[in-house]
């Protein structure tokens, strides 16, 4: 995909379809002209990432809801993941919610490790702010096969 108008826009939608806090299309806009940046997408999901000298950060990864549990987000991470082991890297990190049991499991069954913890990082509108779990994939494991 290019960073077009259009690309931008498509981001923007999916990301507002699968997040309660979505981010704008100028946020898009700015991340993928950033360095080092990578973007996986099919129709149904997305997965940005940056890439820094030999470590890696999922941005985000966004799943259309009706097509949440059918593979969507394991092949995009498997697809992310052997680009930035292609790039040089030799970590992937990434930032997930304590209360998102189903993104936990997911990126357990893929390999990632616990390495750190944001206290109340994730602010929620209806209860208290919860916590982010840094986890970290080492490359080059066993690359997921999505």
């Amino acid at each position: 995909m290019s960073e077009s108008g259009d690309v931008v826009e498509a981001l923007a939608a999916l990301h507002a379809e699968a997040f309660d806090a979505p981010w704008s299309t100028r946020a898009f806009a700015d991340l993928l002209a950033g360095p080092g940046v990578l973007l996986e997408a099919e129709t149904d999901g997305f997965v940005l990432v940056q890439v820094a000298a030999d470590d890696a950060e999922i941005l985000t990864l966004a799943v259309r809801p009706g097509a949440r549990r059918g593979g969507v987000a394991s092949r995009l991470v498997a697809a992310v993941t052997r680009r930035v082991a292609a790039a040089g890297a030799t970590r992937l990190f990434l930032e997930v919610a304590e209360d998102n049991g189903a993104a936990r499991a997911l990126y357990d069954r893929l390999g990632f490790e616990p390495a750190g913890r944001r206290p109340r990082y994730y602010a929620r509108p209806d209860g208290p702010a919860v916590d982010a779990l840094l986890l970290v994939l080492n490359l080059p494991a066993s690359l997921p096969t999505g």
